[in-house]
C-alpha cells in the first residue's frame, strides 16, 4: 500500500469537512512511540491553525483521551476501529502519517514518520492556503531528531 500523493483526490473523513477551506489529517497510534514523540510538536499545528487540524486515531476513544492527557497531543481527534477504512482509503501504512488537505480538496502534502524538514514544510503550506502566520513544528535544539520512522 502506498499513501495518497499529491493531487490525489482526498477521500472523505466522518465528522470533518474537508469542503471548508485547507486541513490537516494527522494519522497516529497510541502505542506508537513515534507518534508519543511528536505529539507536543504536532500539538503546535492544532493550537497555530484551529480548526483546520484533525488527529484520526487508530485506538478507542477512551484511549485516545488517555493519548492527550499524558502526550499533550491537543488536536480533536476521532477514533478509527478496525479495519481501520478511513487510514486504508489514505494508504497509511506507517504512524504517524500527516496530509494537508487544499481548499479544493486534493492532497497538497504527504508527510510519513517524524519528519522535522517535511513537517515543517507542511505547516508552511498549511499557513499559506490558511492565511495564517507559520508556525514552525519542530526546531533544531529542541531535543527530538531531524527523522525518526514510524
Amino acid at each position: 500500500m502506498k499513501p495518497l500523493g499529491v493531487g490525489a483526490s482526498a477521500p472523505a473523513v466522518p465528522g470533518v469537512d474537508l469542503g471548508s477551506g485547507p486541513s490537516a489529517l494527522v494519522f497516529y497510534k497510541v502505542t506508537c512511540p513515534v507518534c508519543q514523540m511528536a505529539a507536543p510538536k504536532l500539538a503546535r499545528l492544532g493550537r497555530a491553525y484551529r480548526g483546520k487540524v484533525h488527529g484520526i486515531g487508530q485506538d478507542p476513544e477512551e484511549r485516545l483521551l488517555e493519548f492527550d492527557s499524558e502526550f499533550g497531543f491537543g488536536i480533536p481527534a476521532r477514533s478509527e476501529p478496525p479495519p481501520y477504512p478511513v487510514s486504508n482509503a489514505y494508504g497509511v501504512r506507517v504512524v504517524p502519517t500527516v496530509f494537508l488537505i487544499g481548499p479544493d480538496g486534493s492532497v497538497n502534502d504527504v508527510v510519513e514518520s517524524w519528519e522535522r524538514e517535511g513537517l515543517n514544510r507542511l505547516s508552511g503550506k498549511l499557513a499559506e492556503l490558511a492565511g495564517a502566520e507559520f508556525v514552525p513544528v519542530s526546531e533544531w535544539g529542541d531535543g527530538l531528531p531531524p527523522f525518526r520512522p514510524g
